[in-house]
């Protein structure tokens, strides 16, 4: 006996395999340039173009650009950044006050208004100062510390005298040789150049410098040394230093720059030359019995 239900039609089943154009999607997405480019690219796109529609308005770039100055205003102008104090250490007052005529900063300033660079090269082409460091200090002050140059010599030239520092560097004028009676003092053009060797000189005249009256520069090329009693030493160009020695060593063996000497030359080296005075010069004449009668004393 048949069923009176009628059967159901068995239900289609789905092929699991993808269509044609899934199976190509996922192939190309397993394809690195391709992910790369969707994830990176695509976006960038986008992002791009949309910043070159915005900017592309005239108006729009002037609103951006005046907003964002206005925030950058508001933010370097704040209390805590403003500068309303100029520090210098490590200098004279009147230095001091040079230093902030050099600086020309109208206070209160934004720090982010200061070049220190630029301030930094301003004040050290002055020729007391060798260097300046600058920072900006927590409370609004601009600290400058200062390493002055030390004279260390006089220079007399036709303007005037001129204090330098051991590199030959200029310090500051002079008015008058008395103001500063403890420096050393070097004439003659070119000297300045050569303070290096005119310092050494000085350390190796050490037993006589109660007696030097200063260093004569000749000739852009060698010294002199001019003692009191008008005597006057001539060293060569080459080894000054050792030939001032050896002649010092002799001074203290034989008493020598103690005599009537007018001028003691060591240029030529195996030959030292003595110059004497006239007194001395006569002396020795009588003493040879050469007649020094008609001779100016």
């Amino acid at each position: 006996m048949q069923s009176l239900t009628a059967r159901r039609p068995a239900p289609l089943r789905r092929d699991p395999a993808p269509s044609r154009w899934a199976y190509r999607m996922q192939r190309l997405w397993l394809t690195p340039v391709f992910r790369v480019l969707f994830r990176v690219g695509l976006p960038s796109f986008v992002l791009a173009a949309t910043v070159g529609l915005v900017l592309a308005d005239a108006d729009r770039r002037d609103a951006i650009s005046g907003g964002i100055a206005e925030i950058r205003d508001r933010f370097e102008n704040r209390p805590e950044f403003m500068v309303a104090l100029v520090s210098v250490e490590g200098a004279s007052p009147e230095l001091a006050d040079a230093v902030r005529m050099r600086l020309g900063l109208k206070l209160p300033l934004s720090s982010f208004d200061i070049d220190l660079d630029a301030a930094r090269n301003r004040i050290q082409e002055l020729d007391a100062i060798a260097k300046a460091d600058l920072a900006v200090r927590s409370g609004g002050v601009l600290q400058v510390t200062i390493t002055e140059r030390v004279p260390a010599l006089l220079w007399r030239t036709e303007a005037g005298i001129e204090m330098l520092d051991e590199t030959g560097h200029r310090v500051a004028s002079l008015g008058s040789r008395a103001d500063r009676p403890d420096l050393p003092l070097i004439a003659g053009e070119g000297a300045d150049a050569a303070t290096t060797e005119a310092l050494q000189l000085l350390a190796a005249a050490e037993p006589i410098l109660p007696r030097i009256r200063g260093l004569v520069r000749v000739g852009m090329r060698r010294w002199d040394v001019v003692l009191d009693r008008n005597q006057r030493i001539l060293l060569p160009q080459d080894r000054p230093v050792a030939a001032l020695e050896r002649l010092i060593a002799l001074n203290q063996a034989n008493d020598l720059l103690g005599r009537d000497i007018f001028a003691v030359d060591l240029r030529t080296e195996h030959r030292p030359v003595l110059r004497l005075a006239p007194y001395a010069l006569n002396q020795l004449r009588a003493a040879q019995g050469i007649d020094t009668s008609g001779s100016e004393l």
